[in-house]
């Protein structure tokens, strides 16, 4: 068995680095793109980036620029100085979506034309579970010293809207009321709901909100049971009003941490195969991305300490860049 000492792995790994990278055409590149969702980045010779986007799929996306570009027909002069693809995987599309905003807002390149962090509304969910008027709305922020808990902050206000009208159909808290008035104590009724369950109604809200996967299973069977239900009996239209709960449910709790409510300030680093990536977390947003060749020999002097929760995160985006690099 042949025994590698720390020095030799060292010196193995500075002969790899110093060896030439052979040149990797932007079409090349494309074909080792994931084919889930993510944010791309087009550079030219120069290195300047040109265009920052996001994907629901990376692969399939950036694949398109080399196509018929139909009504983006004004991108083909960019397309001819692309000299590069960057890209970084995200855990859904609404991650994407965040991180695309993010980095639009700290820098807009040159070919990027529309407002600096998209057109999508930034909104919180408000869950109240007070005795006189539970239940839940869409709040364009959050307001300190209210008996409620805000949620989010999610990116898409009619997405969000749709995904609170999905979660009131299924966990009726609104109704949970007190002393519920006229008509309003039939409803209730109707819908299984009392004071005694409001509790049990915004704990599971809480759950669903919060990403619990058996609370979010949960709903998601139950929206997917009275859909299939509606068009079995050919309500066509309510069944795709349903559906669009269910995906707008799937796009405020699918995992998304570039954007926290939280105002921290950190960075985030990972490495593979002679490439470092670093991001940037300032007041919670990563808007900063970076990455470069950095020697297996010269890693131990940059800082470690990534949090376990941007682990994965930071070793994806490293291997997938050194992945396009080679």
């Amino acid at each position: 068995m042949l025994l590698l000492t720390t020095a030799r792995v060292l010196r193995w790994a500075r002969i790899v680095d110093a060896l030439p990278r052979p040149v990797v055409s932007p079409r090349d590149q494309v074909t080792r793109l994931p084919p889930g969702p993510g944010v791309y980045r087009f550079r030219d010779a120069a290195g300047r980036v040109l265009y920052l986007g996001r994907a629901v799929s990376l692969r399939r996306r950036v694949a398109s620029y080399w196509g018929d570009l139909g009504d983006r027909g004004h991108l083909a002069a960019m397309v001819a100085r692309i000299a590069r693809v960057e890209a970084v995987p995200c855990a859904s599309a609404h991650e994407a979506a965040w991180l695309e905003r993010n980095l639009l807002r700290h820098r807009k390149p040159p070919w990027n034309r529309s407002p600096s962090g998209g057109q999508e509304s930034e909104v919180w969910i408000r869950l109240s579970a007070s005795p006189a008027a539970p239940g839940l709305m869409v709040a364009r922020w959050p307001r300190p010293g209210e008996d409620a808990r805000y949620f989010g902050p999610y990116l898409g206000g009619q997405k969000t809207r749709a995904a609170v009208s999905g979660l009131r159909r299924v966990l009726p808290l609104s109704h949970a009321v007190d002393q519920p008035a006229g008509t309003g104590r039939e409803l209730a009724r109707a819908r299984g709901a009392s004071p005694g369950a409001r509790a049990d109604l915004a704990r599971t809200v809480t759950a669903v909100l919060d990403r619990d996967p058996a609370a979010v299973t949960a709903l998601r069977a139950e929206l997917v049971r009275r859909r299939d239900t509606a068009a079995a009996a050919l309500a066509f239209e309510f069944a795709a009003r349903v559906q669009a709960e269910l995906e707008a449910v799937d796009w405020v709790t699918a995992e998304q941490k570039v954007t926290q409510a939280q105002p921290y300030d950190f960075n985030v680093r990972g490495w593979a195969g002679g490439v470092l990536v670093c991001f940037e977390v300032r007041g919670g947003r990563l808007s900063a991305w970076t990455q470069r060749a950095c020697p297996a020999a010269t890693l131990a002097s940059f800082p470690r300490g990534n949090s376990p929760a941007w682990a994965d995160f930071a070793r994806q985006a490293a291997e997938l860049a050194a992945l396009l690099a080679c």
